[in-house]
């Protein structure tokens, strides 16, 4: 009698629960009626962050912005932050949000509760380890018996109980973050966990301890998720959106803003990048944050510019005799009025003056960040070898308003079939492509670890001016 009354119990809890998700999840407004999208994400580098006090960040966060702009002017965005990734796709069936973007992969269990739309990415999970502290796994043997985490409720967790079938020693924790537990493998904490490739990627750059080792399953696709008894008007609208940016450039452009970069760096060069910052960076950024208030550049982007320059160092000279902080030659120091290029204070403010300059040359329709990487290939390669990719671009039918385009044409400008067709004729163009990959690199440590400068408008006065083609 008893048994049969705690499952009487229990089945009314569970009608309870199911009812009340029921009636949560139509008490939300339909976006189409409400104008607003309330979406449910994550913390983390790749969805949803603060970049600074108050401004936000992450792929997601933009994929999500750039659908509600295509919907409509009227259209604003709501997010719902869920505290850890397992509690996502529960958020979402609780009636809270009208859909999921979390970098939710489609895998065969989620896809038996939610709807997915189009996908738009791919990543393959891969075992993070230690390199200092554990070897690269070559079998799923050598991960039994070891200390391995991984996040509650993640793809991750379901590979590896699908893969613990015909391994059933392997055993883990379902606790943390993706970002904390990569941090704890970084840090000799934990043996080994689980992450994507692109995570991976993007936080080897914080944490240069991080070795990517065996993949754990064939690459797997991101797309957002749906109820399924959600709106299908939304839903829809969703996957026009993304055949449409598919089709256009634009998620192109947007997976490279938040991805291009990351494998430029070797494990080695991120620590010492990491170890100057606490000891030669503090000698100079009160004169970055000077560049700054002069040029409203942002002064993290130019102590980024400064490290792939001469690595802080005011006296590097390079044999054809650009100097300083800033590297600058003879020509661009004149211009610039600055009288010592060895010291640190001139080239700096001289610098930024420059890379504001070339800015200001970029079409004014070019976006951010697209038009700063842009101007910064042209501070490396001068200005008009980068109009000559840019011409190239649109001959080959790519954007040349594109920084993720421009990048594959300013190689060519060193074979023959392409430079003698253009007006400047031969230049390295794969020099300038590792130069601003790498400072943005640098530039996303930088705004990782180093706080924000608040300036006022800028106090420097523009002066256009011709420049030949090397800076």
């Amino acid at each position: 009698m008893k048994k049969q009354y705690l499952l009487g119990v229990g089945l009314l809890f569970m009608l309870i629960v199911t009812i009340s998700a029921y009636l949560i999840q139509f008490s939300l407004p339909k976006a189409q009626d409400s104008k607003t999208l309330v979406v449910v994400t994550s913390n983390g580098p790749n969805t949803y962050y603060v970049k600074n006090a108050d401004e936000y960040a992450g792929f997601e966060y933009d994929l999500v912005h750039l659908f509600a702009k295509e919907l409509g002017p009227e259209f604003s965005v709501k997010f719902v932050i869920a505290d850890q990734l397992g509690k996502v796709i529960p958020t979402l069936l609780s009636g809270k949000a009208h859909f999921a973007a979390a970098n939710l992969s489609i895998t065969p269990q989620r896809a038996e509760v939610v709807k997915f739309g189009l996908s738009y990415l791919d990543v393959q999970q891969h075992i993070a380890f230690g390199i200092d502290q554990t070897p690269s796994p070559k079998s799923l043997t050598e991960l039994i018996g070891k200390h391995i985490h991984v996040p509650k409720g993640s793809s991750y967790a379901e590979r590896l109980k699908f893969l613990q079938a015909s391994n059933p020693l392997l055993t883990w924790q379902e606790t943390g973050s993706t970002d904390e537990l990569l941090e704890q493998v970084n840090m000799g904490v934990l043996d080994y966990t689980v992450a994507d490739d692109r995570m991976i990627d993007i936080l080897q750059n914080f944490y240069p301890n991080i070795g990517k080792g065996m993949a754990l399953a064939e690459p797997e696709q991101i797309a957002w998720a749906f109820p399924k008894s959600g709106d299908p008007w939304l839903y829809a609208k969703s996957v026009d959106f993304f055949k449409r940016i598919q089709q256009d450039g634009r998620l192109k452009n947007l997976i490279d803003r938040y991805y291009g970069h990351t494998e430029r760096l070797a494990p080695v060069d991120v620590s010492k990048f990491l170890q100057l910052t606490h000891t030669t960076l503090p000698k100079y950024a009160a004169l970055f944050k000077q560049g700054q208030e002069l040029t409203d550049i942002d002064w993290r982007l130019l102590a980024s510019i400064s490290y792939q320059e001469s690595h802080w160092d005011p006296f590097n000279t390079s044999p054809t005799n650009v100097r300083g902080m800033m590297m600058l030659t003879e020509q661009t120091a004149d211009a610039m009025d600055v009288t010592d290029r060895l010291d640190a204070k001139q080239s700096i403010l001289g610098g930024a003056k420059y890379i504001n300059i070339l800015k200001r040359q970029v079409p004014e329709r070019i976006p951010e960040p697209d038009r700063t990487w842009m101007a910064l290939a042209a501070y490396n390669i001068g200005f008009a070898h980068l109009e000559d990719a840019r011409v190239l671009a649109s001959r080959m039918k790519l954007n040349p308003d594109s920084w993720a385009d421009i990048k594959t044409t300013l190689p060519l400008l060193n074979k023959a079939q392409y430079y003698s067709t253009v007006k400047f004729g031969y230049a390295s163009g794969g020099a300038p492509v590792i130069f601003v990959e790498s400072i943005r690199t640098y530039y996303g440590i930088l705004e990782k670890y180093q706080a924000a400068h608040q300036s006022g408008a800028p106090n420097f006065e523009f002066k256009a001016f011709e420049f030949k083609p090397k800076k």
